[in-house]
C-alpha cells in the first residue's frame, strides 16, 4: 500500500507537509503543490532533501496526468477545486491525509471518531483525559491538531486511536472505519463548504461508514437531525440526553446517571452548561464502553477545567468575569456561550463578513447589557443590535473592544469574547484572537 507509486498532493499545511514525509519513506515519486507561496523554508527544505518535488505559488494543471497512481488534498480544498475536477476526469483515486494514514495503521487499532457541529473538541479532550487517567494506551490525532501521519510511528498493536474528525476530513473517507463513533450534534455549518444542509448531514453520516452490529455509536438523543439521520446506520446505537430519562446516560436534576446508576453531581463538575453535560455524557458512554471505572471519570470530571479558546475562564478582575470564547466562529456557538451566564453579560462579537444573520441569537440576549462589535461585521452588528433595543459600541478591532468592555462592566458582571464569526479578518485563526484577548486581558492591572 502506497508504495513505488506516484503521488500528488495538493495543499502543504501540516496535514500535506506530514504525509510527504510518510510517502517518500516508501519510496514513492512524490508532487506537493500549494498555491501559497509562504511556507516554512525548513520543511520545504526537508521535502527536497527527501527527493519530494514541491510546486509553490500556483496550480499549474500538467502537474497532474494519467501517470499519478494518487491524489492526496488538504481537508480544506473543496472538491469543486479544478485540480480535484481533473484528477476526477482522469478516474485517479482522491483521499485525504487522514484516509491514506488509516490504511497504514496496525490491523487491530481501536478507532474512536467524534464529530459534530459543536462539542467535538471538548468531548475528544474529555475522552482523552479519562483514558489516560485509566492508564490505556490511547493516541489522539485528527482535527484536534495532529495530523494522523504525524503519530503513525507511535501507534503500536491494540492501541486506542482517538480522533477528532471535521466535516472536511468526512468528505473524502472512503475506507476509513472506527469501531466507536460520537456525532455530537447537527446545526447548520460549513454550507460555503458541501453546499446544502442534506449534503452536510450525508457527510457527518460517513462517521459510521462501515459499520456493523459490533460498532458502536453514541448518539445525542435530544438533537432531533441526530435520531432522524441515523435510523439507518447499522451500528449499535447508545444515546445520552438532559431530558430523556430512558436514555442510557442522562442528566436527573444535579445528577448525571448511567445505567441506571448516579455518577457525578454538577455541582461537582468544573465546566458548566447543558452543552457541557452533553459533552460530558457522550464522553462517559465512550470511557464504559471501554471499561473505564466511574472513579477515573469522577476524577477527571472534577478537574477538567475546559478546552482553551472554549468558553475559557480568562481571569476574574474587580469582581468582573472574564471568558475567552474565540473559538465561537458561528452564531450557534455563540448561542451555547449565551446560555452558559445567567449573570450581566458584555458581549464582544466581530469578525469575518461571511453575511450570516444575527437574528438567532437574540433569544439568548436575556442578560447581555451591552455589544460591543469590532471587525468586518461590526457594522451590521451595530444594526442587529439596535434592532432589539441594545446599546451596542462600535470599535475598529479586539484590543478596541476589549478597552471598551472593561471600561462599562461592573463588578458581577461577565465579560464575554464569542465572536459568531471567523477570525480571518484580522487574525491567522482563532486561537491567535483567543491568545490576544487573553493578553489584553491580563494587561489589565
Amino acid at each position: 500500500m502506497f508504495e513505488n507509486k506516484k503521488i500528488f498532493i495538493l495543499g502543504m499545511a501540516r496535514s500535506g507537509y506530514e504525509a510527504a514525509k510518510v510517502l517518500a519513506s516508501k519510496n514513492n515519486e512524490i508532487i506537493i503543490n500549494d498555491k501559497n507561496e509562504t511556507q516554512d523554508e525548513k520543511h520545504i527544505e526537508e521535502l527536497k532533501k527527501l527527493g519530494i518535488k514541491v510546486v509553490l505559488g500556483s496550480h499549474p494543471i500538467d502537474l497532474i496526468d494519467e501517470s499519478i497512481d494518487y491524489v492526496i488534498k488538504n481537508p480544506g480544498i473543496k472538491d469543486s477545486h479544478e485540480m480535484i475536477v481533473y484528477a476526477k476526469k482522469l478516474n485517479i483515486p482522491i483521499i485525504n491525509e487522514v484516509e491514506m494514514a488509516y490504511r497504514l495503521l496496525p490491523e487491530d487499532v481501536t478507532i474512536i471518531g467524534i464529530t459534530g457541529s459543536n462539542g467535538k473538541t471538548t468531548t475528544t479532550t474529555l475522552v482523552y483525559e479519562i483514558l489516560k487517567g485509566a492508564n490505556m494506551p490511547v493516541i489522539l490525532a485528527g482535527n484536534i491538531g495532529y495530523p494522523l501521519c504525524l503519530e503513525l510511528d507511535n501507534i503500536k498493536s491494540k492501541d486506542i486511536l482517538l480522533m477528532e474528525i471535521s466535516i472536511q476530513q468526512l468528505c473524502n473517507f472512503d475506507k476509513f472505519k472506527t469501531n466507536i463513533s460520537v456525532l455530537t450534534n447537527i446545526f447548520e455549518a460549513h454550507l460555503d463548504f458541501v453546499g446544502n444542509k442534506e449534503n452536510y448531514i450525508n457527510i457527518k453520516k460517513r462517521i459510521f461508514n462501515h459499520h456493523s452490529s459490533n460498532d458502536y455509536a453514541v448518539l445525542n438523543y435530544d438533537n432531533v437531525d441526530v435520531v432522524n439521520n441515523t435510523n439507518d446506520i447499522m451500528s449499535h446505537k447508545e444515546y445520552f440526553s438532559i431530558n430523556n430519562k430512558d436514555t442510557l446516560c442522562h442528566l436527573d436534576g444535579k445528577y448525571i446517571v448511567y445505567d441506571g446508576k448516579k455518577i457525578i453531581s454538577t455541582d461537582d463538575i468544573l465546566l458548566k452548561g447543558n452543552h457541557n453535560y452533553e459533552n460530558i455524557m457522550a464522553a462517559i458512554l465512550v470511557s464504559k464502553r471501554l471499561n473505564v471505572s466511574d472513579d477515573v471519570i469522577v476524577s477527571v470530571l472534577k478537574n477538567f477545567r475546559g478546552v482553551e479558546h472554549r468558553i475559557e475562564f480568562v481571569k476574574e478582575y474587580n469582581g468582573i468575569k472574564i471568558y475567552n470564547d474565540s473559538k465561537a466562529t458561528n452564531v450557534k456557538a455563540t448561542e451555547i456561550a449565551l446560555s452558559s451566564f445567567d449573570k450581566p453579560t458584555i458581549l464582544l462579537l466581530g469578525g469575518l463578513d461571511r453575511g450570516h444573520s444575527f437574528a438567532d441569537l437574540t433569544k439568548y440576549m436575556k442578560y447581555v447589557k451591552l455589544i460591543v462589535s469590532y471587525g468586518e461585521t461590526k457594522h451590521r452588528i451595530k444594526e442587529y443590535a439596535d434592532s432589539i433595543g441594545i446599546k451596542c459600541i462600535v470599535v475598529d478591532d479586539l484590543k478596541g473592544a476589549t478597552d471598551i468592555a472593561f471600561d462599562n462592566a461592573v463588578s458581577g458582571d461577565i465579560i464575554l469574547l464569542s465572536p459568531a464569526c471567523a477570525s480571518w479578518d484580522q487574525f491567522k485563526c482563532f486561537e491567535e484572537r483567543g491568545e490576544m484577548f487573553k493578553k489584553y486581558v491580563n494587561e489589565r492591572k
